[in-house]
């Protein structure tokens, strides 16, 4: 039976050959219809016979659009960069990557940022990302010195989102301290992290509700701006425990939880950061965040990497999101993080393509399930499910979107279709193709392909908000996206 939702204008059909859908599994012949950017009715089973008028029909299996929950666009120009060991040179770590990532931070401006981040949005577009959370924390010009607009940098990353057609929620990062001192002392913002800081937690607050205001209500005097744009809001993050002091993160707490607004944090990504913070505070970066009332049901912690038992059993009971980066864990040497024992212990399971290293969240999902194995040497400890729900659903409540990431009546209209053909999907079992019943047993055989050899190169076609933007594996608002990165990509790298 089709189940209806609310409606409203510019209605949409598509017919989608396989639909995973929630709480049934997945069906074949699927009619999902859309109004005003919502799903309205949902029809397993459909008579391809008998479609509206101008409904386009899917080949392969739909999902419900993926959600990147932690991303620094700006990342992507390090891509490929520094891989191996020079003679000579000292081993590389995350430290030595970040003096490299400190570099092309140092030579962002508002204009050169649109064009890289448009570029790589349109890529995560491209791989079936429908919203991004950016984790911003590059503020302010060169030296520390406010733009005219404060927001600047801010600003050209929601337009970015919205010129390639995916959801943002701009994460902005209060950032202070330039880290934690061999003896526990704070350091002072150095080099090209003096553009990153405002000069306090307040000071912060007052720049970011600015932005929010206007998202909602429109800039003062008319002019210009992202006001009321749809697919754009505005959350929280603390960096980590090494740039904001933990008096200074109540402010930034306060602020989250007035707006109603998602909080995220960096945690324990490095040892060296637990040493520090251990040497400074006498607690962990864990106990440091919730001592300051920073965890919760609308907070994510990203990494989470170096855990101890307490600190684990602790991020369990205040019901947080925790954020796997596995691609850029395993690129930046970091470690293999508890995630199995975090999901037991309460927390909501969610990824991100962190440093772009790769912008694909089918390997981000599968690398949880694979570190798992390697650590356990036991499979299955995430069904297919699981890790969907962690790149759809959860995704989406971490950001802010908790009416996205499942086709059901009244979310949000967004779809992701991959190709079931390709050199890697070729040959997958396809479940039955009789009459659908909700209430049968799901066959779940395609989703653990898909979760388990797909790539975001099998994604054929994204809808955001029923709006098409990805057809045929074409972006149809940026168009020659390769070389939209190549050149914004290249202009990053040799800017003076």
């Amino acid at each position: 039976m089709p189940v209806t939702g609310g409606g409203g204008a510019a209605a949409r059909s598509w017919h989608a050959e396989l639909a995973w859908l929630p709480g049934v599994g997945i069906r074949a012949g699927v009619l999902i219809e859309a109004a005003g950017g919502r799903f309205t009715r949902v029809t397993p089973g459909a008579d391809p016979a008998r479609l509206p008028r101008g409904t386009v029909r899917l080949a392969g299996l739909t999902l419900p659009g993926l959600a990147n929950c932690h991303s620094h666009a700006f990342h992507r120009v390090l891509r490929g960069a520094g891989q191996a060991r020079r003679p000579g040179s000292r081993s590389g770590s995350f430290w030595t990557w970040r003096e490299r990532m400190y570099q092309v931070a140092d030579r962002l401006d508002p204009d050169g940022y649109l064009a890289l981040a448009r570029a790589v949005y349109a890529e995560m577009a491209m791989a079936g990302i429908t919203c991004v959370g950016e984790f911003h924390y590059v503020h302010h010009a060169p030296g520390g010195r406010p733009y005219a607009d404060p927001n600047a940098m801010g600003r050209a990353l929601i337009e970015a989102a919205a010129q390639a057609g995916i959801r943002i929620t701009l994460l902005d990062s209060c950032y202070l301290s330039g880290g934690l001192g061999p003896a526990g002392d704070q350091l002072p913002l150095a080099g090209p992290q003096v553009r990153f800081g405002d000069r306090s937690a307040h000071e912060w607050a007052e720049r970011v509700t600015a932005l929010a205001t206007e998202l909602t209500t429109g800039p003062a005097g008319g002019s210009a701006g992202p006001a009321g744009h749809p697919g754009a809001r505005v959350g929280a993050a603390i960096h980590s425990v090494r740039a904001v002091p933990p008096v200074q993160m109540r402010p930034v707490v306060a602020w989250a939880r007035q707006a109603g607004a998602p909080l995220h944090a960096h945690l324990s990504e490095q040892p060296a950061e637990n040493r520090a913070c251990l040497a400074a505070y006498g607690a962990t970066p864990a106990s440091v965040l919730y001592q300051a009332g920073a965890l919760g049901p609308r907070s994510t912690v990203v990494h989470a990497t170096h855990l101890t038992g307490d600190d684990i059993q602790l991020l369990g009971g205040s019901e947080v999101f925790a954020c796997a980066c596995p691609t850029t864990e395993a690129d930046l040497a970091d470690g293999v993080g508890p995630f199995s024992a975090l999901a037991a212990a309460g927390c909501r399971l969610t990824v991100g393509s962190d440093s772009q290293a790769v912008i694909d969240l089918f390997e981000e999902a599968r690398r949880i399930e694979l570190h798992e194995r390697l650590a356990r040497g036991e499979r299955g400890v995430f069904p297919a499910e699981a890790l969907g729900t962690a790149v759809t659903w959860d995704g989406h409540a971490s950001l802010g979107w908790p009416d996205a990431g499942e086709i059901a009546p009244g979310s949000l209209a967004d779809l992701v279709t991959v190709a079931l053909d390709s050199v890697r999907l070729a040959g997958t079992r396809l479940p039955d193709r009789g009459p659908a019943r909700d209430d049968g047993p799901a066959d779940l055989a395609v989703l653990e392909a898909v979760l388990f050899a797909a790539t975001a190169a099998d994604v054929r076609h994204v809808v955001v908000g029923g709006r098409d933007v990805v057809a045929d594996g074409r972006h149809l608002l940026v168009g020659d996206v390769p070389g939209a990165l190549a050149a914004a990509v290249a202009a990053a790298r040799d800017r003076a």
